[in-house]
C-alpha cells in the first residue's frame, strides 16, 4: 500500500496523486486514519481544500473527443472509398459531370451516417462519470471536534473525508466503513451480485473477493436501508468504478465481419480491375496495333464497368433499413455497421441479473410444516398462483390453509417495503427480500395496508449480529402477536414449536433443515418466518421476547427468476447454432440453479478465482466448453470475450452493469439493456434493448442475418452484371470488334440499375431456414467460390447475349446507333430476368412463397423500364448517348434472348438444393 503517513509528505507540494488503498478492507479504521493522515473526527475545512487542490476533484479523468474534422476524414480512409474516388475522377475524365456527382453524392451520403454515428461512440466513459455527480453528506472537524454534518458536492471528496450514509443515497466514493446501522447495498451494477448485500465494520482477510467486502461501500452503489459513516478512501480513477473506467479506456472499437469482408472485396475487386485493365491495354496495343489514346479511353471504359460504384450506397441503406425494423422491435442500433453483426455470431455472453433474470427478488416456493407451495408470478408484479408441489394447477388455499395464511400475514406485516404503480411498471420501494415477501402476501390476496390486520405497536429491526426482525401488532380482537421473519438456522435455534394442521405442535427441526438444504441448493435465499402470541399488556418489544414460546410457520425460498421469454429465446438460439454463456457476478450456487432453469449446461461452474489461476491454454479450453461463470470480475469478462474471439468466434455481449462496460465494447456487439441498463453498458454497447427482454435477441438475430443475406444479393447481383459490362468491352478488343456498347452507355446502365435493381434486394424478407440455420464463418468472405462461379455464369452468359444481338442487328442492315441502342437494352432487360432469379437462394421462382413480398423487385423493374424507354425514344437520349429508336419486333427479341437467364439460374439452384440435402443443411451464406 502506498501510505503517506507523515506531515512532511502531507504538505509537500510535490505530491500529485493521493494515496493509494487498495487493501482498505483488510486495514482497521486505526491503521487507516493513521495512513491517511486524518482522524475519526474528519478533516478540517482548511485541509479538505488542501487536498483536494493538490490531489484534484472526485471524478474520472475526461478524455478529450475527437476533432469533428479528424472524425469528418476518417469516414474517408477506406480502400473501397478510394476505388470510388478513382470511378469518379474517370467519369470526370470522361466528361459525364452528373455520373461523377452521383459518386460523390454516394460517398458523401456515407459519410454523413459514419459520422453521426461514430460521434456516439466515445460517450461511455461521459456515462460513466454520470454515476459519480451527486451530493453527499461529511463530517468535518472543528478544533479537533466533531461537526454536524454539511452536505457538498460528491466531487469535492477527499482522501480522509468521513462521509454519512443513509437508505437512497449513491454512494460518492469508495469508503471504509467504521460505523454502520442496518446498512444493506444494491451492489448488483458493479458484482453482479443479485441480492442487497448486508455492511460491517469487520476487519477482513486480503484476499477477500470484491462481491464480498461486506466492510466497504464502493462508488456507484446505492444504499437500500439503514445508515452508516465510511471513511473515503479512494476518489476517482482509483475507485473500483475508476478501475472499470480504465479498462474501457484500453479498448479499441473493432471492426464489424462485414467491415472486414467489404474492405477484403475492394482490394480484391481493386487487385482484378487493375490486372485486366493492364492486360487489355497491353494485349490491344501488342497484338491488335490500337494506339495508346484509344487503349487508355478503354481501360477507362473497363473501370467503369467493373467498379461497383452503387455498392456502399446499397450497403448503408440495407443496414438503415435493418435499424428501423429492429427499431419496431425494441432493439435501438447506435452503430449502423453492427446491425447484420447478429447474422454472424455463434456466441451470446450474457450477464445473469436483469438479462436472463427479473432483477426482481420473487418469492418462488413457500414450505410450511405439511404443505410445499410453488409460487407462480414474476418481479414485483402482485400476480401469481399458488400451487402444491406435485399439482398441476392452483389450489383452492386461500379459506382453507391456516398455514400458508399465517405465513403470509407474517410476510406483509413484518416488513418495510412498498410498491408504487408508475408508468405501467410496479416499483420497489426498500430492500429487495422484503420487497419479495411484501409481493407475496399481495398475491394471496391480502390488502396492501398493513394497519387492515391491525396497527404496529413495536419493532425490533434488524440486525447483522441477531439476523432476524421482530414487530408487535393488535389484531382485531385485541391480542398482540409478534411477527418474526429471520435467517432460518437463528430462528430455528429460537423456536421450540411449528404451526400444524390443528395448531401448534413441538417443532421438527429435522424437517425444518432438510428442506432448508433443499432449497439452498436450488441457489434461493431463504427465510424463516415465525410468530409468538404476547401477553395483553406487553409495551415494547426485546430481545428477550424471541427466548419462549416462538412458532416456526414457514420458509420461504427467494430468487431472482429467469423470464420465462428468456428461456424460450435460449431455446431458440440452440437451434440455430448459438452457444449462450452466462457470466456473473452471483454466487456459483445461484448461477447454477439458474442456468439449469435456463437451459444452459449447468454440470460446471468456473468462478473469477479460478479463472485467474490459469494460463492463456487452459484459459482458452474453458472459454470454449464451459457455460456458467460465477463470481466474475470485469476484467475476467472481458478476458473471455477475447479468448472466444481469439478463436474465431462473433461474440455478442449482454449486460446493464458498469462492470458490463468493458466487453460490452469489446465484443464483437455489445448489447446493453435501455430499462434497467446504466448509462455506462448503454453508451458502450452497439444496441440497446429497449425493454430489457433477452427475447428481443432472437428477433434481431433473424434481423441481422436477413440483412446480410440481402447485402450478399446485392452483390451477387452487381458483380456479375459488372461483368458483362466490362467483358464486353474486353471482348471487342480481344476479337478486334466495334463495342457494341460505349463507356458513356455503360455509365447509364449503371446509374439506374444501381439505384433501382440492385437496391430493391435490400427489401426482400427473411428465407425460410433464416433460424433453422448455423451462423456464418466470420473467416468466410464475401467472395465464395459459389459466388464467384455466379459470377463467371451470369457474367458471360450476358456479355455473350448483348454481343450476339449486337451483331446479328448489324447484319440485319441496322445503323450502329439502332445496334448499339438494341445492345443497352438486352443488357438492362437482361439484368431484370436476373433480379427475379437473384431474389432468394434457394427458393424457385415457382414456389408460392416466392410470390410474397415481390412488390419491391416489380416496382424497381417497371421504374427501369420507363426509363429505358425514355432512354430509345427521348431525342435528347439520342443526342447525348449516340443511339436510335428501336421496333416493337426489336422488343420482342430482347425480351425472348435475355430471359433464358432466369432458367439457367434457376437450374443451378435445383442443383444447389440437392447438394444442401446431401450435406444436410449447408447454409445458403456457405455458398454466397
Amino acid at each position: 500500500m502506498d501510505s503517506k503517513t507523515d506531515s512532511t509528505a502531507e504538505d509537500s507540494p510535490s505530491l500529485k496523486d493521493p494515496p493509494l488503498v487498495d487493501d482498505a478492507h483488510a486495514q482497521t479504521p486505526e491503521q487507516l486514519f493513521s495512513a491517511l493522515n486524518c482522524s475519526a473526527v474528519g478533516l478540517t475545512e482548511a485541509e479538505a481544500i488542501a487536498r483536494r487542490m493538490r490531489w484534484g476533484d472526485n471524478q474520472l479523468p475526461v478524455t478529450p473527443p475527437t476533432p469533428a474534422w479528424r472524425r469528418w476524414l476518417r469516414q474517408f480512409h477506406n480502400l473501397f472509398i478510394y476505388v470510388l474516388l478513382v470511378s469518379s475522377a474517370i467519369s470526370l475524365l470522361l466528361q459525364h459531370w452528373i455520373d461523377a456527382g452521383v459518386i460523390f453524392a454516394v460517398m458523401l451520403i456515407n459519410a454523413v451516417i459514419g459520422y453521426v454515428q461514430e460521434g456516439k461512440a466515445e460517450a461511455a466513459l461521459r456515462a460513466i462519470m454520470s454515476l459519480s455527480k451527486s451530493l453527499c453528506m461529511v463530517v468535518r472537524s472543528n478544533a479537533g471536534v466533531m461537526s454536524a454534518g454539511i452536505t457538498i458536492d460528491s466531487s469535492h471528496l477527499v482522501p480522509g473525508d468521513l462521509v454519512m450514509l443513509q437508505a437512497g443515497d449513491r454512494v460518492p466514493a469508495d469508503l471504509r466503513l467504521i460505523e454502520v446501522r442496518e446498512l444493506r447495498c444494491d451492489e448488483a451494477l458493479l458484482t453482479g451480485e443479485s441480492q442487497s448485500t448486508s455492511k460491517t465494520t469487520t476487519t477482513l482477510p486480503a484476499d477477500t473477493l470484491l462481491a464480498v467486502r461486506h466492510n466497504m461501500a464502493y462508488m456507484g452503489t446505492l444504499v437500500t436501508q439503514g445508515t452508516a459513516r465510511g471513511l473515503v478512501v479512494n476518489t476517482g480513477s482509483r475507485t473500483q468504478i475508476g478501475a472499470i473506467n480504465k479498462l474501457v479506456q484500453k479498448v479499441e472499437v473493432t471492426e464489424t465481419p462485414l467491415q472486414r469482408q467489404l474492405g477484403k472485396l475492394a482490394q480484391q475487386l481493386t487487385f482484378v480491375i487493375l490486372v485486366v485493365t493492364a492486360a487489355t491495354m497491353a494485349f490491344g496495343i501488342l497484338m491488335r496495333d490500337y494506339t495508346l489514346a484509344q487503349m487508355f479511353q478503354a481501360a477507362i471504359g473497363i473501370a467503369v464497368a467493373a467498379i461497383p460504384e452503387g455498392l456502399p450506397a446499397i450497403v448503408t441503406i440495407a443496414l438503415a433499413l435493418g435499424v428501423g425494423r429492429m427499431a419496431t422491435e425494441h432493439a435501438l442500433v447506435r452503430r449502423l455497421p453492427a446491425v447484420e453483426v447478429l447474422g454472424s455470431v455463434d456466441v451470446i455472453c450474457t450477464d445473469k441479473t436483469g438479462t436472463l433474470t427479473a432483477n426482481a427478488m420473487t418469492a418462488r416456493q413457500l414450505i410450511t410444516a405439511n404443505n410445499h407451495y410453488l409460487i407462480s408470478g414474476e418481479g414485483y408484479e402482485p400476480r401469481g398462483d399458488f400451487r402444491r408441489k406435485g399439482e398441476h394447477h392452483a389450489s383452492s388455499i386461500h379459506t382453507d390453509d391456516q398455514q400458508l395464511a399465517s405465513a403470509c400475514r407474517i410476510a406483509l406485516l413484518c416488513n418495510d417495503a412498498n410498491l408504487t404503480h408508475d408508468n405501467n411498471r410496479w416499483q420497489l420501494h426498500g430492500d429487495p427480500t422484503e420487497g419479495a415477501l411484501y409481493v407475496l402476501a399481495l398475491k394471496f390476496g391480502m390488502s396492501a395496508e398493513r394497519a387492515q390486520l391491525g396497527p404496529r405497536l413495536d419493532a425490533l429491526p434488524f440486525e447483522s449480529e441477531k439476523r432476524y426482525m421482530a414487530v408487535s401488532h393488535s389484531t382485531e380482537n385485541g391480542v398482540q402477536t409478534m411477527a418474526v421473519k429471520g435467517a432460518p438456522d437463528r430462528l430455528l435455534e429460537l423456536c421450540q414449536w411449528q404451526l400444524g394442521i390443528t395448531g401448534n405442535e413441538p417443532l421438527d427441526k429435522t424437517y425444518w433443515l432438510q428442506q432448508l438444504n433443499n432449497l439452498a441448493a436450488q441457489g434461493m435465499r431463504v427465510m424463516a418466518l415465525a410468530y409468538k402470541h404476547l401477553p395483553d399488556d406487553h409495551q415494547s418489544l426485546t430481545h428477550q421476547d424471541m427466548d419462549e414460546g416462538l412458532v416456526m410457520v414457514a420458509l420461504a425460498g427467494l430468487s431472482d427468476p429467469p423470464r420465462p421469454e428468456a428461456i424460450a429465446a435460449i431455446d431458440v438460439c440452440h437451434s440455430a447454432g448459438i452457444r449462450v454463456m452466462m457470466i456473473t457476478g452471483d454466487n456459483p450456487i445461484t448461477a447454477a440453479a439458474i442456468g439449469k432453469e435456463l437451459g444452459l449446461n449447468a454440470k460446471r461452474v468456473m468462478t473469477g478465482a479460478e479463472l485467474d489461476l490459469l494460463g492463456p491454454v487452459d484459459f482458452s479450453q474453458i472459454a470454449e466448453t464451459v457455460d456458467i461463470f460465477a463470481r466474475t470480475s470485469p476484467a475476467n469478462k472481458l478476458q473471455l470475450v477475447e479468448a472466444l474471439q481469439t478463436r474465431h468466434h462473433t461474440v455478442a455481449m449482454t449486460g446493464d452493469g458498469v462492470n458490463d462496460a468493458p466487453a460490452l465494447r469489446t465484443a464483437d456487439i455489445g448489447i446493453a439493456m435501455g430499462m434497467k441498463g446504466t448509462d455506462a453498458a448503454r453508451e458502450a454497447s452497439a444496441f440497446v434493448l429497449t425493454d430489457d427482454n433477452f427475447a428481443t435477441i432472437e428477433q434481431a438475430v433473424a434481423e441481422g442475418r436477413t440483412i446480410y443475406d440481402n447485402i450478399v444479393k446485392s452483390i451477387a447481383f452487381i458483380l456479375p452484371t459488372d461483368l458483362a459490362e466490362a467483358s464486353i468491352i474486353i471482348l471487342a478488343i480481344v476479337f478486334g470488334w466495334m463495342l457494341p456498347i460505349t463507356p458513356a452507355q455503360i455509365l447509364w446502365v449503371n446509374t439506374i440499375t444501381a439505384v433501382t435493381l440492385a437496391l430493391a434486394l435490400v427489401f426482400e424478407r427473411s428465407e425460410a431456414n433464416i433460424m433453422a440455420r448455423p451462423p456464418r464463418n466470420r473467416r468466410q468472405g464475401l467472395l465464395t467460390t459459389a459466388l464467384l462461379y455466379r459470377i463467371l455464369l451470369v457474367g458471360g452468359l450476358g456479355a455473350a447475349t448483348v454481343f450476339a444481338l449486337f451483331r446479328w442487328k448489324l447484319e440485319q442492315g441496322a445503323s450502329i446507333e439502332q445496334a448499339r441502342a438494341m445492345a443497352v437494352n438486352a443488357l438492362v432487360l437482361f439484368e431484370c430476368f436476373y433480379l427475379l432469379t437473384a431474389r432468394t437462394f434457394y427458393d424457385s421462382i415457382w414456389h408460392t412463397r416466392y410470390w410474397q413480398g415481390i412488390s419491391p423487385s416489380l416496382l424497381a423493374i417497371i421504374v427501369v423500364v420507363i426509363f429505358q424507354l425514355l432512354f430509345t425514344y427521348l431525342p435528347l437520349s439520342h443526342t447525348i448517348f449516340a443511339v436510335a429508336a428501336l421496333s416493337l419486333t426489336d422488343w420482342l427479341i430482347i425480351a425472348l434472348a435475355t430471359s433464358p437467364i432466369l432458367l439457367v439460374v434457376e437450374l443451378e439452384k435445383v442443383i444447389a438444393r440437392r447438394y444442401n440435402k446431401i450435406t444436410k443443411g449447408v447454409s445458403a451464406h456457405a455458398r454466397f
